[in-house]
């Protein structure tokens, strides 16, 4: 995660003084992350190169705050606040093939392939959507030294300026807006202190939470603890269509209530009267 600006600066700054090596900006695609953390990419899947270094960057950082109403009251109630926005950086992409028209020469269409590369950062990745757990690539902005936040594509905006007599755009205006994705660690919520899932299941025909919990973390035996982030009161009657929270597997760990110890069974003493154990009773389809 970059600093309080919203880049990690410390290289840039490193460099030699007038040092006049050209370094393209880019943008570096990830899958998300397995275990549902916002702090730590998966594997780097493509970038997008940046043709020509955008001539402006803008960001933003907000806090929220809000004014409580009372009915009657003649003034306006204190403010209190709720906690940071999460970071926006909002840059431009210029494309430009037409510096090497030449009519006999046919164009490839590079840049409607980048604008196309650029709105697929605001679809489903092949391989979040196999595992049933859609999500768009996480980016990160770079340009040298400069490292921006890990974010995900919020809007792309293309405007294309410039075609060839076939028609085919050979120059586009890309307008992109990255929001960050981590402003806590996972795990705590800054405002509520209470548990922040990551990530979101659709219950499918079938579905059972010990199957959810192994598809998740690996572990069916986390299935009371994913009941217990949702308050599914009955385990045995999962709705289709129900969106199920799953918080990250350590988070999960930290929630779940210690299991209390069993009481060994031991074979009474001769002499000793026999223990008969006090019946078990079955409660919405689970035996306590």
């Amino acid at each position: 995660m970059g600093s309080a600006t919203g880049f990690n600066a410390s290289a840039a700054s490193a460099a030699p003084a007038g040092a006049s090596t050209l370094t393209h900006a880019k943008l570096d695609l990830h899958e998300p992350s397995k275990d549902g953390a916002l702090d730590k990419p998966g594997p780097l899947i493509g970038s997008v190169d940046f043709q020509f270094n955008p001539k402006e960057l803008t960001l933003q950082k907000s806090a929220k705050w809000t004014r409580p109403t009372t009915k009657g009251s003649k003034r306006s109630s204190p403010p209190q606040y709720q906690g940071p926005q999460p970071s926006k950086l909002t840059l431009e992409m210029f494309l430009d093939e037409s510096v090497f028209f030449d009519p006999a020469k046919k164009q490839d269409g590079s840049v409607v392939k980048t604008v196309e590369q650029l709105f697929k950062c605001c679809v489903p990745t092949d391989a979040s959507h196999g595992q049933k757990k859609d999500s768009p690539p996480w980016v990160k902005f770079s340009w040298g030294g400069l490292t921006g936040f890990l974010a995900y594509i919020e809007q792309v905006q293309v405007k294309y300026t410039l075609f060839t007599p076939a028609g085919l755009p050979v120059r586009a205006v890309c307008t992109v807006t990255l929001q960050e994705l981590a402003g806590e660690p996972p795990g705590t919520n800054p405002t509520s202190g209470g548990r922040v899932p990551h990530r979101e299941h659709v219950v499918v025909q079938g579905d059972t939470l010990p199957g959810v919990a192994y598809q998740e973390y690996g572990d069916a035996s986390l299935w009371r603890a994913v009941a217990d982030v949702n308050g599914v009161d009955d385990p045995a009657r999962l709705r289709p269509g129900r969106r199920l929270l799953l918080p990250t597997a350590d988070e999960l760990l930290r929630q779940a209530p210690p299991t209390a110890p069993r009481t060994p069974l031991t074979t009474p003493r001769a002499g000793s009267p026999a223990v008969t154990p006090a019946p078990r009773r079955e409660v919405a389809g689970a035996v306590r």
